[in-house]
């Protein structure tokens, strides 16, 4: 990857003091965290998040309410309360928190830090996905509400495996106890230590410098950050967001793909207006076997899995004249033959005319959840296909978004082991 120019002084990550779980104060830290805001699966993930723990992280970042001005108001409350209560703690000194995963084989460690904005926002963090207005405006009026980080995004860069600077400030310090250890129902082990030894953080700036960063997950949180920064004078705590960097040099992340539910859409009305511009064929299942056939597809053309009828239908080959009508011609050959690509300019907009709305659209990373969501409410799940790691990086670098909820970076940090209070 290349490094940063001159204009710009590289990944700039800051201490600051965490909130965390006082243990004592709940029933277990397994038991608070929650995945992402994007990735709880509801009403069914939300529900049994919050019936996991009267504490559960899920109701800051999910509060749930009648309009929005209800729901954040009611999340701030909730974070004062949880404070007053000593639920919530504010760590005594600054730090920079090393942060573990570890499920099986997998190993991912980095360091959770307030990235400094005006730093990053100019080339140095590259996104790759849309995002949408209206996410990101709901994301902004909840941070402002509550004056808070909920969950850190996750950003990757590559130091060539080099073992010095961050790696050996990281490898040196999970030699000492952990603040938390715990593991997850979804059977990832997670400790966080703090880094608080001015040279050992001296040591992580210098090595950040002039580097650059991909987001592999939270595009609309890293929106949000550079709405909320323009909107507050400067030099504030707006000036910087809660992220979690990554050495995928050291630590390569897995991509998934994330799916589609078309809401009130059965598998039969979708399937109708394909047959005359794609290969449409009923694979066998159980899933994972209609998964390997989608996968077999997807290495010779745009591959997509449709279920919610009970069956799966696999749906390939598109016409190349339809392509050509219907794909940009001005970006780079890489994007226009994207799954996503192919998927919302031919198939949402000129197929089956659906807006890109929660109201049309549904966007899930569980395969198995979005095919059951399809089959209960007799809509469609549109299964992808993961893209390379490096085609997003490709693009990129070239400053070409893919279409929103393209790739699922992960493993994802948990939410709720260290938050940000931005009145600290």
């Amino acid at each position: 990857m290349k490094t940063a120019g001159p204009e710009n002084h590289g990944l700039n990550l800051a201490p600051f003091r965490g909130v965390r779980y006082v243990g004592e104060r709940v029933g277990s830290l397994a038991a608070v965290t929650s995945p992402p805001y994007d990735v709880v699966v509801r009403p069914d993930g939300l529900l049994h998040l919050e019936n996991a723990d009267p504490y559960n992280i899920v109701r800051l970042i999910l509060p749930q309410g009648e309009n929005r001005a209800i729901r954040h108001r009611q999340a701030a409350d909730t974070l004062r309360r949880w404070q007053d209560k000593g639920v919530l703690a504010a760590d005594p000194e600054p730090a920079l928190y090393v942060y573990e995963q570890r499920k099986g084989d997998l190993l991912q460690r980095g360091l959770i830090g307030a990235l400094r904005l005006s730093e990053a926002s100019e080339g140095v963090v590259m996104p790759h996905e849309d995002v949408m207005p209206h996410i990101v405006e709901d994301r902004a009026d909840l941070m402002r509400a509550t004056a808070a980080n909920f969950e850190p995004l996750l950003l990757t860069y590559r130091s060539g495996g080099a073992t010095t600077g961050a790696a050996a400030v990281i490898e040196r310090t999970v030699q000492g106890r952990p603040l938390i250890a715990t593991t997850t129902e979804d059977g990832f082990a997670h400790r966080l230590w703090s880094v608080t030894d001015p040279d050992e953080l001296a040591a992580i700036t210098t090595d950040l410098a002039g580097r650059q960063a991909l987001i592999a997950d939270g595009h609309h949180r890293w929106a949000t950050y550079l709405k909320l920064r323009e909107s507050h004078p400067s030099p504030s705590p707006w000036d910087y967001g809660l992220v979690l960097l990554v050495d995928t040099s050291r630590h390569p992340l897995r991509v998934r793909s994330i799916h589609r539910l078309l809401h009130g859409l059965p598998v039969a009305e979708a399937l109708k207006p394909l047959a005359a511009a794609f290969r449409v064929r009923t694979v066998d299942g159980p899933l994972p076997k209609a998964e390997e056939a989608l996968a077999g597809a997807a290495a010779e053309s745009n591959a997509f899995l449709l279920a919610g009828d009970g069956a799966f239908h696999l749906v390939d080959r598109p016409d190349p004249g339809l392509l050509a009508r219907t794909v940009p011609a001005d970006r780079p050959e890489a994007w226009r033959a994207l799954d996503a690509t192919v998927l919302h300019t031919v198939l949402l907009e000129h197929v089956w005319s659906l807006p890109d709305t929660p109201e049309h659209i549904g966007y899930i990373h569980d395969t198995e959840a979005v095919v059951t969501q399809a089959e209960r409410t007799g809509s469609t799940a549109v299964l992808m296909h993961p893209v390379r790691e490096d085609v997003v990086r490709s693009l990129a670098g070239q400053g070409v978004t893919m279409p929103r909820k393209s790739t699922s970076f992960g493993p994802k940090p948990a939410t709720g082991l260290v938050l940000r209070d931005l009145t600290r």
